[in-house]
């Protein structure tokens, strides 16, 4: 074999081996992001930012300026046993609830998820939003009356998901749903509020019943009976034909026969 030969096989084998690395190295840095996690890229990231998140699909990462963790986007559900928040009229009330949330996929929070909770365990985390879920479900119990907590529940829920949604999106999360228990006070003011509303609604159906009998009574008593008008007709009519009709219908009510004996 030639030197020529040697050369160009050992180039071909070259060209092959560098194929084969470059080959490898994109399948080991090439990270793909499975659905339920947000994959966040940091070092060296396109703009000068921090980091770069991303949900689904696939990114390459670069060795030594780069590198990469996921964050969970499983749901935490979080029990708030909140006791004695105090309301607008001074009467201090239980609200237990039950509050789910999650990391959020919208691009700035996720961002806010990057940079707050990425080395964060997740029982960590789910004592940061705790302490933020009993302070802005303190402060929307502070701003309603019982009356409006307990009558109007879907309001209290939407303002106390405003509430909460807002503070925890700084941290990267987001609110997926709540669940009040029950409303409970020490003074039993609130079961005060149900027994009156009980009683007057009982009151208003008695009335109701009452008032309808009355309406009854008096059409019943406005209109007569068949054999009234032939009573009537009888002691109009006389002796006459008519008056001799009307002396029958007489004697049939009376008497009970409905069957015409003359």
């Amino acid at each position: 074999m030639t030197s020529h030969g040697v050369i160009g096989t050992i180039a071909i084998f070259a060209i092959v081996l560098v194929l084969v690395a470059t080959v490898i190295f994109f399948a080991q840095r090439y990270k793909r992001c499975p659905p339920d996690k947000v994959m966040v890229i940091y070092g060296r990231t396109k703009g000068g930012k921090a980091s770069r998140t991303i949900h689904g699909g696939a990114a390459l990462v670069w060795p030594l300026i780069q590198d990469f963790a996921f964050l969970s986007l499983t749901p935490m559900t979080i029990n708030i046993d909140l006791k004695n928040a105090l309301s607008m009229q001074n009467i201090r009330i239980n609200v237990p609830s039950t509050f789910t949330i999650g990391v959020s996929t919208e691009p700035s929070i996720m961002t806010n998820a990057a940079e707050r909770l990425l080395q964060l365990k997740p029982d960590q985390v789910e004592e940061m939003a705790r302490e933020i879920i009993f302070g802005q479900l303190r402060l929307t119990v502070a701003s309603l009356t019982i009356e409006q907590i307990n009558q109007d529940r879907d309001s209290f829920l939407e303002l106390t998901r405003a509430n909460v949604d807002t503070e925890l999106q700084k941290i990267g999360l987001y609110l997926i749903n709540v669940n009040l228990v029950d409303i409970t006070d020490e003074s039993d003011y609130i079961e005060s509020i149900g027994k009156k509303a009980a009683a007057t609604a009982v009151e208003n159906a008695r009335i109701d019943v009452a008032n309808a009998e009355r309406d009854g009574a008096v059409g019943s008593a406005g209109q007569p009976r068949q054999g009234d008008r032939g009573c009537q007709e009888y002691g109009r009519g006389g002796e006459g034909p008519q008056g001799g009709e009307g002396r029958r219908a007489c004697f049939r009510q009376s008497t009970g026969i409905t069957r015409r004996i003359w």
